[in-house]
C-alpha cells in the first residue's frame, strides 16, 4: 500500500479544523461535540479519528489557526521599529491598528476567542491542554511583553513619565485591552446593541495612555 503523502494529511486536518471552526461560529465552543465536527465535514467519525485522537486535539489546531489568522504583531513592529518615531503618534497608530484588526473579526475569530475565555475559566485543566497542543504566538504575550514596554520606553525617550508604576500601567494597559475586547464581542454577538464601534474606544485608549504620560493628544 502506497504511503498517504504528508500533504494529503495536512489537507485533511485543515478541512477538520476548518469544520470545527464554522461549528465555533454557531455554538459555543463549550459545547461543540465531536459529533457536531463529524457531522460538519461530512466523513466518519473513523476517518476523523485517522487524523486526530479526539476534539480538543481538533481545538488545539484551531487555536493556532486563529491566532495565525488575526495575528497583528508584523504590523505593529513595523509602527514601533523607529525609535525617532513621536511616542503620541506611535500609540495612536497602534491603536488604530488593534481597532482595525478587531471590528475585521469581531463576530468570527473574536466571538470564537471569547468563547475559549470562557471554557478557560469553566475547565482550566481542559483548556490547559488545548492550549499546550497550539504551536502559534498568541497577541496577548507580545502586547504584554513587546509592545507596551516599547510605549513605556518610547515615551521616557522623550522625557514623559507615567503617572504611575511601570508595573501598575502595564496592569492597566492589559485590563483595559481586555475590557474593550469583550464589551465590543459580548455587544455585538450576544447582546441588542449590534453596532458597537471599536475604533471609537481605540481611540479613547490611544488618548488615555498619552494623557497618562504627560503627553499632547490630538484635537
Amino acid at each position: 500500500m502506497p504511503k498517504v503523502k504528508q500533504e494529503y494529511i495536512e489537507e485533511k486536518k485543515r478541512m477538520i479544523v476548518d469544520a470545527a471552526y464554522a461549528v465555533c461560529l454557531r455554538k459555543p465552543v463549550e459545547t461543540v461535540t465531536i459529533t457536531d465536527v463529524i457531522q460538519e465535514t461530512g466523513m466518519s467519525q473513523g476517518a476523523i479519528y485517522r487524523y486526530y485522537k479526539g476534539l480538543d486535539e481538533i481545538l488545539s489546531d484551531l487555536v493556532t489557526k486563529t491566532r495565525d489568522d488575526y495575528s497583528y504583531i508584523d504590523r505593529l513592529d513595523e509602527i514601533t521599529s523607529d525609535p525617532d518615531r513621536p511616542f503620541e503618534d506611535v500609540t495612536y497608530e497602534v491603536c488604530a491598528v488593534l481597532a482595525e484588526t478587531m471590528a475585521d473579526h469581531l463576530t468570527d475569530i473574536q466571538k470564537i476567542n471569547f468563547d475559549f475565555g470562557v471554557l478557560a475559566i469553566n475547565e482550566p485543566e481542559r483548556m490547559a491542554r488545548i492550549m499546550a497542543g497550539s504551536n502559534s504566538r498568541g497577541n496577548s504575550d507580545y502586547l504584554r511583553k513587546v509592545l507596551f514596554p516599547r510605549l513605556i520606553k518610547a515615551a521616557a525617550k522623550q522625557g514623559h513619565k507615567p503617572i504611575i508604576s511601570g508595573d501598575e500601567l502595564l496592569s492597566y494597559l492589559a485590563a483595559t485591552l481586555t475590557g474593550i475586547e469583550k464589551y465590543c464581542i459580548l455587544s455585538n454577538c450576544y447582546g441588542e446593541r449590534k453596532n458597537v464601534e471599536p475604533r471609537k474606544l481605540f481611540e479613547t485608549f490611544a488618548a488615555t495612555i498619552i494623557l497618562m504620560f504627560g503627553g499632547r493628544i490630538h484635537e
